[in-house]
C-alpha cells in the first residue's frame, strides 16, 4: 500500500539541479532537465539537443565557458559562446561576452551581448551543415555577364 514503484519515475526523467550563491564549479557539466545557476561556474555547459533541457542563470550567477542547449533563460554573466537550439531569453541584466547562436530570440530592454547574434535553423542537419562548411559561396564571373 505504502511500497513505492522503482517504475515510478517522471515522463521525461527530467531533474532539477541548482548551483546556489555560494558554490564555484570548475570543470564542464552535461545536463538533462533544468539546471538553475546562482553560483559561478567555470567550464562548458552542455545539454542534448533533442532533450527539453533548460538552463537559467541568476542574476548573481556567471559563467565561464561555453553553454550549449536546447532552451536558456539568462539574466546573469556569460562569458564565452551561447547555442540555443530552441529558444533562449535575455532578461534584462544578461551580459554575454561573446557570440549567440538562436533558433528562436527574446531580449529585453537592458540586456546586453557583445558579440555577434547568428541564427540557426532549427533543423539541426542544417546548422550542423552550415557550422561545418566554412567556406566562402564561389563565385562565377560569369554569372555576372549573363545578366
Amino acid at each position: 500500500m505504502f511500497k513505492k514503484s522503482t517504475d515510478d519515475k517522471s515522463t521525461d526523467g527530467a531533474a532539477h539541479t541548482l548551483i546556489s550563491r555560494t558554490t564555484e564549479i570548475i570543470g564542464d557539466i552535461h545536463f538533462n532537465g533544468e539546471l538553475i545557476i546562482e553560483g559561478r561556474v567555470k567550464g562548458n555547459i552542455y545539454a542534448d539537443d533533442e532533450s527539453r533541457a533548460l538552463i537559467r542563470i541568476a542574476e548573481k550567477g556567471a559563467v565561464e565557458g561555453e553553454i550549449c542547449v536546447p532552451s536558456a533563460v539568462i539574466n546573469g554573466l556569460v562569458q564565452g559562446d551561447v547555442r540555443s537550439s530552441s529558444h533562449i531569453e535575455l532578461a534584462a541584466k544578461a551580459v554575454v561576452l561573446g557570440s549567440v547562436y538562436y533558433n528562436l530570440i527574446e531580449m529585453v530592454m537592458g540586456s546586453e551581448v557583445n558579440g555577434n547574434l547568428m541564427h540557426i535553423s532549427s533543423n539541426q542537419s542544417e546548422a550542423k551543415r552550415l557550422l561545418s562548411e566554412k567556406k566562402k559561396l564561389p563565385f562565377d564571373p560569369h554569372a555576372i555577364e549573363k545578366s
